[in-house]
């Protein structure tokens, strides 16, 4: 692994003059190398079958475990950082001190890496609350109001036990409008899937407003090699394609499925068959609204827990909404949509990918490049 030294030390210094795209690209591909000099050392073990080397087979694996952990926790913070959307220009130090990890890692010294990812996680901790702030000041510029919009599009603030949460809202009619997806792969794609932008997927489609999809396994996720930008749950496009037909590892991921005027809600994407005379069938996770009542309770996913813009999809009736609520947790999200009255609602993807289309302009976003976007469209 020390050979790896000198490459991210050449790295940490060009890296700062190219912009924030081509600095991720950089970082994902010295994880990647680092991921890469981990496996060989595995390979090494196993191939040690000498008795001899017995004590030393088990302090290379305790070293090889130390340094895997510590990676893990570092690709988490990097992915943290990815969805966080950091200026680089305006955070080069919270950047140079993973640039400071890698190098340690790359010479197996854990330990000092684990010190400076303790002094990382503090600073984007940091970020969050200062980014929270940003979003208590913009409560203070909205109406506040607990009633459920009725027609198009309008930013309020949605008091739920005693604090106020700034929400982006559109509500549509479904008998003049309809819901559909649109992907930009034609057929199932588990690696290097083709992606574009919410703006690309509404103008595709027509439509007047659009929201970023449910989880997907982005480019810039280490963690993600191998299935780059691709998805695992039940989703029908508008020309009537079923993605991920055949895979059962999410079939217990509730759906929402729009056609005609009216839109209905399946908690467990097994419970649909294939349909195609709908318009579209959306599988997310998690499930936030059933019946009027919250059906989400916190189940300790960190991401979920920590607070940010949160797109959703839901439905009312014959109406159907798409939004965001801002500096929230997914169980804050849920209670938000419950207090203005909303029948049905699941979470889609949020972080990096939040992005909210309105009548030719993003209200929030743009967010990432997705490998689809959910489009409303006149009828």
């Amino acid at each position: 692994m020390a050979g790896l030294l000198l490459g991210i030390s050449i790295w940490i210094y060009v890296l700062y003059k190219r912009e924030t795209s081509s600095l991720e690209f950089q970082f994902g591909n010295q994880i990647n190398d680092i991921s890469s000099e981990l496996n060989l050392k595995k390979q090494e073990i196993e191939s040690l079958k000498n008795d001899d080397q017995y004590k030393k087979n088990l302090a290379l694996e305790e070293e090889i475990k130390n340094i895997q952990k510590t990676y893990d926790e570092a690709v988490k913070s990097y992915e943290d950082l990815i969805d966080l959307r950091v200026d680089i220009n305006k955070n080069q130090k919270i950047y140079s001190k993973f640039s400071q990890i890698l190098a340690f890692l790359s010479k197996g010294n854990y330990a000092s890496a684990s010190a400076n990812l303790l002094i990382l996680e503090e600073e984007i901790n940091s970020l969050r609350a200062t980014l929270a702030s940003k979003s208590a000041a913009a409560v203070l510029e909205v109406k506040k109001s607990n009633e459920t919009p009725v027609s198009g599009y309008s930013r309020q603030g949605v008091e739920v036990d005693g604090e106020t949460f700034v929400i982006d809202i559109l509500a549509a009619s479904l008998d003049s409008t309809k819901v559909i997806v649109e992907t930009a792969s034609e057929s199932d794609c588990v690696n290097n899937c083709p992606v574009s932008t919410l703006a690309d997927f509404v103008s595709r489609g027509g439509g007047f407003a659009g929201i970023n999809g449910p989880y997907f396994c982005p480019a810039e996720y280490p963690s993600c090699s191998g299935k780059t930008n691709s998805f695992d749950t039940l989703l029908m496009n508008k020309n009537k394609y079923y993605f991920n037909s055949s895979n059962n590892v999410y079939s217990s991921v509730p759906a929402l499925i729009f056609g005609g005027n009216s839109a209905r809600l399946v908690e467990k994407s097994s419970d649909w068959g294939r349909d195609t005379g709908v318009d579209s069938v959306i599988a997310s996770q998690p499930l936030l609204l059933s019946g009027g009542e919250i059906r989400y309770g916190d189940d300790n996913d960190a991401k979920r827990t920590q607070k940010g813009s949160r797109s959703f999809i839901a439905y009312k009736g014959n109406l159907v909404y798409i939004g965001v609520v801002r500096n929230a947790t997914v169980a804050e999200v849920a209670k938000v949509l419950k207090t203005l009255g909303i029948e049905g609602a699941l979470n889609l993807d949020s972080g990096g990918s939040t992005a909210f289309w309105v009548n030719g302009k993003y209200v929030v976003g743009p967010g990432r490049q997705t490998p689809f976007g959910i489009v409303l469209v006149k009828k």
